[in-house]
């Protein structure tokens, strides 16, 4: 077994933080303190290849699969994990193309994703309904060559900036509920899109989130991705995938989070002596270097278990799980080793702790991924 990354994976790692501590930093307590989204980054982004990266070369992508995707997402989120999403989430969605759209979608609309040229959305979660998919409401009904889509989609990441949403509607509500969905493609621009963003979020702040209205949006029956009827197992494919990327924001915020600590803890004296000494500060460094590392590897082996051919989605759903766990302990334990300072905006880590807690209820809540692994426990 090789745990090392090969030459071209450690030089992805250098130049993405290199671009994270150049473009990125500079803008992000301004793009925090405003709730502002941050397309000119996207961009530069898509210029130097990190956006969309898995993609094959073929469709306009890097082509250096999802541990290289972990990687870039892993170190820029070390500066901000809002405008880390504006760069590793423009993709948001358009997996469904990759794995299960035409030839024709994917030559389409994977190429300017890449660029940076245009924006994705997955628009999945409703009011009502995130983890319960049962209770959908947004419908498509069938109208000739058409599908007329009415609902209401909320917590949409880059909802009111995409150019393009995954939209999940029921087409067959006569069907078990998990053979009644299907995707759809469609303008953000369409007649009949109404997006509202989402303010005052507590973190991720740089991150565009929204909610979306569908009033009778139509789109040709040539917009559907993959299979009618097979939404559902596409929906749970993607989240499969995803929660990787969102794990390597937990390896990034928590080593952010460490960094920070052991800098200060060097410099700040207590007693007369540097903060570093105590044996309590010295236990809750090494806690979170520990979990840390426990983490990248669990990640990272998922992350090549997926580029392998030999997805193990249960492992995705346990470091998802794990980095949620780990960058709120992480985020916490900083702002106490900071005392007093740790809580006032000077310090970068009360913005750590804001948004790390985003990584416990995105893409299944810590709950939900507790009930689905504890059920394949029971179930051998």
């Amino acid at each position: 077994m090789d745990f090392g990354l090969s030459d071209e994976m450690r030089m992805l790692s250098d130049m993405a933080y290199k671009f994270a501590v150049n473009e990125v930093e500079p803008a992000a307590a301004k793009a925090d303190e405003e709730e502002k989204y941050t397309p000119e980054i996207r961009k530069k982004a898509g210029e130097n290849g990190l956006i969309g990266c898995w993609i094959p070369e073929e469709y306009g992508g890097a082509g250096v699969g999802f541990l290289g995707n972990t990687i870039i997402t892993e170190q820029i989120s070390r500066v901000c994990m809002g405008i880390a999403l504006n760069v590793t989430a423009a993709t948001f969605g358009s997996e469904n193309i990759y794995y299960y759209g035409t030839e024709e979608q994917k030559k389409e609309y994977l190429p300017p994703i890449c660029a940076g040229d245009t924006v994705f959305a997955g628009a999945y979660t409703e009011p009502n309904a995130g983890t319960d998919v049962a209770g959908y409401k947004t419908r498509a009904v069938q109208d000739g060559d058409d599908f007329v889509i009415t609902g209401n989609k909320m917590f949409i990441t880059n909802g009111t900036v995409c150019d393009f949403m995954v939209v999940q509607a029921i087409t067959d509500p006569q069907e078990k509920v998990h053979r009644s969905f299907t995707q759809f493609i469609v303008p953000a621009g369409a007649p009949g899109v109404i997006k509202t963003k989402i303010k005052g979020k507590l973190g991720i702040r740089a991150s565009d989130t929204a909610e979306i209205a569908l009033d009778g949006v139509r789109v040709p029956k040539e917009n559907i991705i993959g299979k009618r009827g097979a939404g559902f197992y596409q929906l749970m494919h993607f989240f499969d995938t995803t929660r990787v990327m969102v794990a390597a924001q937990g390896i990034g915020i928590s080593q952010a989070c460490l960094d920070e600590s052991v800098k200060y803890c060097k410099e700040r004296t207590m007693f007369g002596k540097e903060l570093g000494s105590f044996q309590i500060t010295l236990q809750k460094l090494t806690e979170m270097w520990i979990r840390i590392e426990a983490l990248r590897n669990m990640t990272y082996k998922a992350s090549w278990l997926l580029d392998s051919g030999k997805p193990d989605y249960h492992l995705s759903a346990m470091a998802k799980y794990f980095a949620g766990q780990t960058a709120v302990f992480c985020a916490n334990l900083a702002v106490e080793l900071h005392g007093g300072y740790g809580y006032i905006e000077e310090y970068k880590v009360q913005k750590w702790y804001r948004d790390a807690k985003i990584l416990e209820l995105y893409e299944g809540t810590k709950e939900a991924e507790i009930m689905t692994l504890g059920k394949v426990l029971m179930s051998r």
